[in-house]
């Protein structure tokens, strides 16, 4: 199959993206029960965004040509479980570049809204209470960011005004960056004890699941806030709860283990934590940076040239 017939799967019109080479053949599908065409003759796969991992994978197994699978999100874990069903030399692709913007934003919101007591002055209007008193700032807090990624880098520039004491960067590999060294997984036991606020902004893969347990909960200082925009699935719910509930730490969480999180489950109603819906990437600033994205990687998949946040090659 040349560039020129490849066919593509796109989970918006393509006459909606502006940018788009010729010369390709683009098919609209996203998640709908029936296929645009034979996902055998896809050779470039665009995954539909938030539509889980049962739509993600459910072509692969009959994508015999397809050359390029490419998610809209910055984590591959709902595409994961099929990558075995796809030939051998087959490159996915992860959207780094499309939430960095949205997901900073959103680790700020939570944090300073947790330490201001925001949600307890909504529940106060409702309630007609006047709820005056002192409360944290995020000034002269140490702040501990798990997975110094592109999103993890975002994090860190929109802190820089928030006269934080210190921010500590964690990554799976060391290395030294213009703000400071980044740490290793290793070092967190030495790391936790003197963070204020720990923001998790970690991929979900072997290393990192249920990373957050009881143990590394437990090194946290008394009344230290968790932020979680990386993945439910990094924190163990049932040692979170427990240390919630004693009231010694706090949580602002956009994501949860299980998600969507059920009624009547205990995370709801549990004291000093704050849940957004997975709403990290979901702004306004995610479609034309995602649209970006797709033109100009299917520009260099067009011109025969190498794609960009090749994550991984099936082999």
């Amino acid at each position: 199959m040349t560039a020129t017939t490849a066919q593509v799967w796109l989970p918006y019109p393509a006459d909606e993206i502006d940018g788009l080479p010729e010369g390709l053949n683009y098919l609209f599908w996203d998640g709908e029960p029936d296929y645009p065409g034979d996902p055998a003759d896809c050779a470039y796969y665009v995954v539909p965004y938030m539509k889980g991992p049962e739509v993600a994978v459910r072509p692969l197994a009959s994508m015999s040509a397809v050359q390029v699978v490419q998610t809209l999100s910055a984590g591959i874990d709902h595409v994961e479980p099929g990558l075995g069903l796809l030939p051998a030399g087959v490159r996915l692709c992860n959207a780094q570049g499309v939430h960095e913007a949205s997901t900073a934003e959103l680790t700020l919101a939570l944090i300073l809204a947790s330490l201001r007591g925001l949600p307890g002055f909504v529940h106060g209007q409702d309630n007609e209470e006047w709820r005056a008193g002192f409360y944290p700032s995020l000034a002269d807090k140490s702040v501990l960011i798990v997975g110094y990624g592109s999103i993890g880098s975002a994090i860190e520039d929109r802190l820089a005004p928030f006269e934080c004491a210190r921010v500590a960067r964690v990554a799976r590999s060391a290395r030294t960056t213009a703000r400071g060294p980044v740490h290793t997984l290793d070092d967190l036991p030495a790391l936790l004890p003197e963070a204020d606020v720990v923001v998790l902004s970690t991929p979900l893969n072997p290393s990192t699941q249920g990373l957050v347990g009881a143990d590394f909960l437990a090194a946290m200082p008394d009344g230290a806030l968790l932020v979680n925009v990386a993945r439910g699935g990094v924190v163990d719910t049932k040692a979170l709860l427990f240390e919630l509930e004693s009231g010694r730490l706090r949580a602002a969480l956009d994501v949860t283990d299980p998600e969507p999180l059920p009624a009547g489950h205990p995370l709801w109603h549990a004291p000093n934590v704050l849940i957004t819906p997975h709403v990290g990437g979901s702004t306004s600033a995610f479609e034309p940076r995602a649209k970006r994205l797709l033109a100009a990687q299917l520009t260099r998949f067009a011109d025969g040239e190498a794609v960009r946040n090749v994550v991984t090659t099936t082999g």
